[in-house]
């Protein structure tokens, strides 16, 4: 796959669709800012109810107020979630699973990307344990309020950037060997063979996934940059997305009705997208999610 823009791909304009989302039920991690927040915003105004999934409750506030004033939806709610905890994970699902009859779209969204080592409150290398195994844990805990309330849809938001990174199946968490933008690949590459597996496993449940690439976006997520990519990013930064573009594949998968019979894509300025050969390998696909139930001391065979 090559990592070249087209023209058409960088200057990407918004993807318009009249969908309504009345009567569903959409979760959104990391919903109070950047492409979350304006994926939120756009799925208010198309009547969905909302459950905004945040770490940061106060910004998730502020993100809750200007969208209910500015899509007239009242029907939106902030639920706690650190995504690299997973006893905030396991205490959010027990809520969602309390409370909400149905659940109709479930976006995982939020992520961290090219962050000092670190690791999550169970030992996790800090980008794999959020952007993939957080994101994992969540879908296996609602993965039965998403089947009772089929069809329904599951978006995993990855990146171009699965390309930087490998499976390291012997070194999950870069332990041995640490290096930022390897580390974000692994994680946005797991992202992809995760949709890959969910659709294989989820294949007549009527509960469909899709992975997204959404753009080179103007978000918060280039804070932990370094000076040669922060170079690099002021050079390219004319050719970015917004936030408001780069939500709009995550909207397309959404929302967009004819991909009620498709699951397991890759997906980039609303339409179907090249990865490369490694997020289409079933086998690695496989062995990636038998390591993430270990590593989670859960037991998942697809379609609980």
């Amino acid at each position: 796959m090559s990592n070249v823009y087209t023209l058409r791909e960088l200057f990407s304009g918004q993807w318009s669709s009249i969908t309504r989302l009345d009567g569903k039920t959409v979760i959104i991690t990391g919903a109070n800012t950047g492409i979350g927040k304006e994926t939120t915003r756009d799925l208010a105004k198309r009547g969905a109810r909302i459950i905004m999934a945040c770490r940061d409750l106060e910004k998730a506030e502020r993100a809750h107020q200007e969208i209910m004033e500015d899509s007239g939806n009242q029907n939106i709610v902030i639920k706690k979630l650190n995504l690299s905890d997973t006893k905030s994970i396991r205490e959010f699902a027990e809520v969602i699973n309390n409370e909400e009859r149905a659940l109709h779209i479930l976006i995982n969204n939020a992520g961290i990307m090219m962050c000092p080592y670190s690791k999550t409150a169970d030992g996790f290398e800090m980008q794999f344990g959020v952007n993939h195994l957080g994101h994992f844990l969540l879908t296996f805990l609602l993965i039965d309020l998403l089947m009772r309330s089929a069809p329904s849809r599951i978006i995993n938001l990855s990146s171009m950037a699965h390309s930087w990174g490998t499976i390291t199946l012997d070194d999950i968490n870069s332990e041995r060997n640490y290096h930022s933008r390897r580390a974000y690949g692994q994680s946005k590459l797991a992202n992809i063979l995760f949709t890959h597996s969910l659709a294989k496993k989820l294949k007549d449940t009527g509960v469909t996934a899709y992975a997204v690439h959404p753009g080179i976006v103007r978000t918060e997520l280039k804070r932990h940059m370094n000076l040669g990519l922060l170079i690099m990013w002021k050079v390219v930064r004319p050719f970015t997305k917004t936030p408001v573009q780069g939500a709009q594949t995550t909207i397309y998968c959404a929302v967009q009705p004819e991909l009620d019979t498709e699951s397991g894509g890759y997906y980039s300025n609303c339409r179907p997208s090249r990865c490369t050969r490694a997020a289409r390998d079933d086998e690695m696909a496989e062995k990636l999610w038998e390591l993430s139930c270990k590593m989670l001391g859960i037991l998942w065979d697809g379609a609980q």
